[in-house]
């Protein structure tokens, strides 16, 4: 049985190109960057080079970035360095769909003491900046907003938020974990102070990401020790996770453009299923989304149950964030969409990735009809709420 993997939001494969970048830095390059000698000066000058790599992809200068072990360290070295930096603020901004990572940072700032405001959505995942406008204070130290949405794929308006943010004198943090390798990502343009992200999402290693701090930002460092990323993350350096993830970001900028043939297959797959499946709906259609994420709901099933199907004959699927899978209930995202019950119930994401074929969204598209029948076949005859 052949894998048809469209789970790409929640992990990727590593780049073969990636892999083989980090090989020699396991083996005969094993040298600690930090030391003054030759073996050392070569890893050094390996993780000088991956800066420059990244800095491209995410639209900074090399000196603004941090090397960390992925988008939750760099999540908690922003929200606690912010908190730390600005003892006089303790007001936070962010919205009602962020990752789990982010929701778990709110409860920590609230937690210490602080205030935090979340800003809604409109039916289609469409961030409210009116209220985005109006929740932000004089005493707000930080605007936390993704720059797209993990399960919808709905894109936020960053640069908007950004200058909102500006104007009352708040930091402004961008989570770009799910927009990296599959949009244009620039911080600078974007106006964003912090912004973090993870390697495994755009085929780089696990184990990786990092958080840029703009230039003239000063966050305390979550990670003391010594002096390794300029005193701002202590720890010897990852020198192979860097160099994989340095090369990942390099192939990302370079097949950027190949997300219009993804954004393709997705249509085409959204096509097929509304065409073909009655009661059904592709949460988020209306707005800008990601190219390769649909969050479709079928009335009248379980997702659950669509995905332990479709994963019986091979296909990899998810009903949500893969962090907080196991959920029973509709995610915080559908709620703050306001997705009636019986599609926030049946609902799966299906995310394309650069590996995506034809056939293989032809295989999907041919399958569900009847699957998606047989299941609400099955929960009539329990007398399931359809």
């Amino acid at each position: 049985m052949d894998l048809i993997y469209l789970d790409h939001n929640a992990t990727t494969a590593l780049d073969p190109e990636a892999f083989e970048a980090m090989r020699p830095w396991f083996t005969e390059r094993f040298g600690n960057a930090s030391s003054a000698y030759a073996l050392g000066h070569l890893s050094d000058g390996a993780v000088v080079a991956a800066r420059e790599q990244v800095a491209a992809l995410v639209g900074c200068t090399p000196a603004e970035v941090v090397f960390t072990s992925g988008g939750t360290e760099s999540l908690n070295h922003a929200f606690r360095g912010v908190w730390e930096a600005f003892p006089a603020k303790r007001h936070l901004v962010t919205t009602a769909v962020e990752h789990p990572a982010v929701r778990a940072l709110v409860a920590w700032w609230k937690a210490q003491g602080g205030e935090a405001a979340d800003v809604g959505v409109d039916g289609e995942g469409r961030l409210d900046l009116a209220a985005l406008e109006s929740a932000v204070r004089p005493d707000t130290a930080l605007v936390a907003v993704m720059a797209a949405n993990n399960e919808s794929g709905v894109r936020f308006p960053v640069e908007d938020a950004a200058r909102i943010a500006k104007a009352k004198g708040a930091l402004f943090l961008v989570d770009a974990t799910q927009a990296m390798g599959k949009v244009p990502v620039d911080a600078a343009a974007w106006g964003a102070d912090l912004l973090s992200l993870s390697g495994h999402k755009f085929h780089g290693p696990k184990g990786t990401g990092l958080l840029m701090i703009r230039r003239g930002v000063r966050l305390k460092p979550l990670m003391l020790g010594g002096s390794q990323e300029r005193g701002r993350r202590g720890g010897t350096e990852n020198v192979p996770g860097i160099v994989g993830l340095g090369k990942a970001a390099e192939r990302a900028l370079a097949r950027l453009p190949e997300m219009d043939r993804v954004r393709g297959l997705r249509d085409a797959l959204e096509v097929r299923i509304l065409a073909e499946i009655p009661e059904v709906r592709i949460h988020g259609a209306g707005a800008d989304r990601l190219p390769n994420t649909s969050l479709v709901g079928f009335a009248g099933v379980e997702g659950e149950a669509v995905q332990l199907k479709l994963a019986e004959r091979g296909i990899c699927v998810s009903t949500g964030s893969a962090c907080s899978t196991g959920m029973r209930e509709p995610s915080h995202v559908l709620r703050a969409m306001q997705v009636p019950a019986p599609y926030a119930r049946g609902t799966v994401r299906f995310s394309l990735g650069l590996g995506t074929t034809e056939a293989q969204i032809t295989t999907v598209a041919e399958l569900l009809p009847g699957l998606v029948s047989d299941l609400r076949g099955i929960s009539g005859e329990r007398g399931l709420d359809r």
